[in-house]
């Protein structure tokens, strides 16, 4: 009996263990501020387009001051080619790009847009990407 609750115990404590880095990973609310997105204009540094999540690294410059690079995450690359029609080359180098989205909460250059986010190309105003729930609702937006 008492060889049976231990192996209760252990497998118990394993399963718990593996389920922490799940939870962990998708923290969303608790790191980035939905209620208030910021919008930013930069120019593409790099596109990563892989799985389990991509990535654009882009940086800005404002009039006053030094240039800051961005990290922006979005959902993997199956799931952007399935949504959206993306592939690794729907962004380049160079690209000049228009983001609004969640911020980190801390203040860092860091954007999660895997909710609530919209992506245009600033040069031709062409939406890539749009998961705003309130524009995709209304029907202004279905025109784009």
């Amino acid at each position: 009996m008492k060889n049976k609750r231990m192996a209760f115990f252990f497998v118990s404590l394993a399963a718990q263990l593996l389920a922490i880095p799940a939870l962990a990973h998708h923290g969303f609310a608790g790191r980035y501020d939905e209620d208030h997105p910021v919008t930013v204009q930069g120019v593409v540094v790099d596109f990563e387009f892989v799985n389990p999540h991509s990535a654009i690294i882009f940086e800005t410059k404002d009039q006053n001051g030094p240039v800051q690079r961005w990290h922006a995450e979005l959902s993997g690359a199956y799931a952007l080619r399935r949504a959206d029609g993306w592939d690794r080359d729907t962004l380049k180098p160079g690209d000049k790009i228009t983001i609004i989205g969640p911020r980190n909460k801390n203040g860092s250059n860091d954007m999660n847009l895997s909710h609530e986010s919209k992506i245009t190309i600033t040069d031709t105003g062409k939406v890539i990407h749009n998961s705003i729930k309130a524009e995709q609702a209304s029907p202004a937006a279905s025109a784009n």
